[in-house]
């Protein structure tokens, strides 16, 4: 799988990771955890390394780290997780919890929504100077967000910034893509798919004959393939629990890329130019 380096160390991720908002908030059932247990093996198995979660995720911390070391595959993990509540006690607390729930390890501690970010960088900065993580970041999900994400990004002090980008949310394109690149700092894209409204969008819809020479068998394939193409996205985190969907997302991070150019047809073709 192609990958990309953090600029702030040179490390390098694979473009295709995985999200688990919803999908991994399950029981501890058989029937619940199997699935999972099937799609993070395939994940791993396929060249997958990041999986990002959050204490909003309801039990995903929980479910991932206790997977990935039943699997036995927890040091294959490049491990994200994110802090979600104000206070800095508050925050220690949340953040320690979910190293634990995580197998006592995360890589990449991130600031949810940037809730009480000013505070939590704070603690972060430390806990990265400590060697407690590796990675510090800020994240959102919305394109009305950004205004008050570029500071943060504008700044610099973090490793990682987590946006929404995809062929329906280009907003990213204008500034903060561009910024996030000229400052060093990852990106992480959530919502590769605008949370599924691409596809609704897109039902129905015969796949471009130039998908073939990107080697895309599916629309979901060539719609990652037109975010992990941008050079400023560091990795995409789709959530998924079904297999196959999860094996076609990793083709994604394969074969050819597509340039500008075509590009810009895959957004006409989806229909968002």
């Amino acid at each position: 799988m192609l990958t990309r380096p953090i600029p702030s160390t040179g490390e390098a991720i694979p473009v295709i990771g995985l999200g688990t908002w919803q999908t991994f908030d399950v029981g501890g059932s058989r029937s619940a955890r199997e699935p999972l247990a099937n799609v993070l093996s395939a994940f791993v198995d396929g060249g997958g390394r990041v999986v990002d979660s959050s204490p909003m995720y309801g039990r995903a911390e929980a479910v991932v780290g206790e997977l990935a070391t039943s699997l036995g595959i927890a040091d294959r993990l490049f491990l994200a997780t994110k802090v979600w509540t104000r206070g800095r006690a508050a925050g220690i607390a949340e953040m320690q919890a979910s190293i634990e729930k995580m197998g006592g390890r995360v890589d990449l501690l991130q600031i949810h929504n940037l809730v009480d970010a000013e505070t939590h960088l704070s603690t972060l900065a430390a806990w990265k100077r400590e060697g407690r993580i590796r990675y510090l970041g800020v994240t959102h999900y919305t394109a009305s967000a950004y205004a008050a994400l570029e500071p943060f990004v504008e700044r610099g002090g973090i490793d990682f910034v987590q946006l929404n980008y995809s062929v329906a949310e280009r907003e990213a394109e204008r500034r903060l893509l561009p910024l996030a690149a000229n400052r060093g700092i990852a990106v992480l894209a959530n919502r590769p798919f605008g949370s599924g409204s691409v596809f609704r969008s897109l039902r129905g819809k015969p796949l471009p004959d130039f998908a073939k020479e990107l080697q895309c068998a599916t629309w979901s394939e060539l719609l990652l393939k037109f975010v992990v193409a941008h050079p400023a996205i560091t990795c995409a985190i789709p959530a998924t629990s079904d297999l196959e969907h999860l094996r076609a997302n990793l083709r994604a991070g394969e074969g050819p890329m597509p340039d500008e150019a075509l590009r810009a047809r895959i957004v006409r073709e989806a229909g968002f130019a």
